[in-house]
């Protein structure tokens, strides 16, 4: 297997840019009761999911702003975190979702332009710094959040149910959310994933199992997606039969 790993430390911010592009102009189609209509993701509708990416562009923004005023000869304007609680993050995402769809589509462009200026201002010395998600929660390098943010725009797009899919994905984000999976999947039994559409592998899991161990094929955007936990396209196949079942985002 190749060494090399399209890690968040190797996600230029100016790989945001057509990303973001085709989620504004997805966002744009919407009119009247478009955007009520449920998003894949549960309890969500499109409007939740658009309100969730423009906070979380807000909240990566804060906190990257922080990072670069730590940095300087003046005291930090902004907490070093995302977000205040879970508790406020979700209901600030609840609040922004009943707005007038105007705000939710002013907020996700003024968030977006936010964050990569504060992406852009990142000093090389502050990217090793860490910002947390929030007070007192799981730590993040500064140098993550570019990479943290393509896999919030690519998965949310098409979370927005709005024609958008893992198909239209870049081949390179689908090993990019592979190689960020391997944090996340630690089931008790490893398996192997084996992209059609890739010369790498992957081994998810820590446990131990017997030889050998069950291979999970398809494409590499498709694998990817199933790995978030959300439901598993039918282009994916297990040497054992059964997939290796994934626990929920």
């Amino acid at each position: 297997m190749p060494d090399h790993r399209t890690t968040d430390r190797e996600v230029s911010s100016d790989l945001l840019s057509g990303p973001s592009t085709r989620l504004i102009r997805t966002v744009d189609s919407f009119h009247g009761d478009d955007w009520s209509v449920p998003s894949l993701l549960p309890r969500w509708s499109r409007a939740h999911v658009v309100a969730h990416l423009a906070l979380n562009a807000e909240g990566m923004a804060r906190g990257l702003r922080a990072v670069v005023a730590d940095g300087s000869d003046r005291d930090a304007l902004e907490p070093r975190t995302m977000y205040d609680s879970d508790e406020k993050r979700d209901s600030d995402i609840e609040d922004l979702a009943k707005a007038e769809p105007a705000e939710i589509r002013g907020r996700l462009l003024a968030g977006t332009t936010l964050l990569q200026e504060a992406i852009d201002s990142l000093p090389d010395d502050r990217r090793e710094v860490r910002v947390e998600r929030t007070p007192g929660g799981r730590s993040i390098r500064a140098s993550a959040f570019p990479g943290m943010r393509l896999r919030e725009i690519e998965i949310h797009h098409v979370d927005l149910g709005a024609g958008y899919t893992t198909s239209d994905w870049d081949p390179e984000f689908g090993e990019h959310l592979l190689d960020a999976m391997d944090k996340r999947v630690d089931g008790e039994r490893p398996f192997e994933v084996r992209p059609l559409d890739s010369k790498r592998t992957w081994v998810f899991g820590s446990g131990e199992s017997e030889y050998p161990v069950p291979v999970v094929t398809g494409p590499a955007g498709d694998l990817g997606w199933w790995l978030t936990g959300r439901p598993a396209p039918d282009t994916l196949s297990c040497s054992h039969g059964e997939l290796p079942v994934i626990e929920g985002w």
